[in-house]
């Protein structure tokens, strides 16, 4: 990941470097963590190309952490997008209950075979699409949440580990 002063100097990035360079995008917070991750996985189950830009650019005006959101992305990458069309797929096939629909009079009419074959794609990409939406929307939900669990749970941890001449005194009984 490059750092944030040598993206401000990319002649590519200029128009936006200012934007880009801004620390609050950089820094771990217990609000721009959630984000970050939220909308990293947003992004990665949205679109399949361009979904580091597409992270970027939405968590620009939402003051999430720049990395995560652009490392969260991998969750799809060119190794594991086959098995996240499958898992889509079947997701899209149980919310919309293709199997039991696709049985009736319509089916019957329909005697092309190249119509039949363009139809039964165009069912498989749009039964996959949405459920890659699903997976978008749920996703993010998920890892908002497991990111300010795990949050928490760190800084906790840390704030145990303290010295005790840093803790705050105990009231007296």
């Amino acid at each position: 990941m490059p750092k944030r002063d040598e993206m401000a100097k990319n002649r590519w990035l200029s128009p936006v470097a200012g934007t880009i360079a801004r620390s609050e995008l950089w820094r771990f917070t217990r609000r721009s963590v959630p984000r970050g991750v939220a909308l990293g996985v947003f992004a990665a189950f949205i679109i399949p190309l361009g979904q580091t830009l597409l992270a970027v650019a939405l968590a620009l005006p939402s003051r999430a952490n720049l990395p995560l959101a652009a490392v969260t992305t991998l969750i799809t990458n060119p190794f594991t997008v086959a098995f996240w069309a499958i898992v889509a797929h079947k997701l899209g096939q149980f919310v919309l209950k293709v199997d039991a629909g696709m049985s009736g009079t319509a089916n019957e009419h329909i005697q092309s075979t190249w119509f039949q074959e363009f139809a039964q794609w165009a069912e498989i990409a749009g039964v996959a699409a949405f459920g890659f939406v699903i997976l978008a929307v749920v996703g993010a939900a998920i890892g908002y949440v497991l990111a300010s669990f795990i949050w928490r749970f760190v800084v906790a941890r840390k704030w145990g580990s303290r010295p005790a001449k840093f803790k705050s005194p105990q009231p007296a009984e």
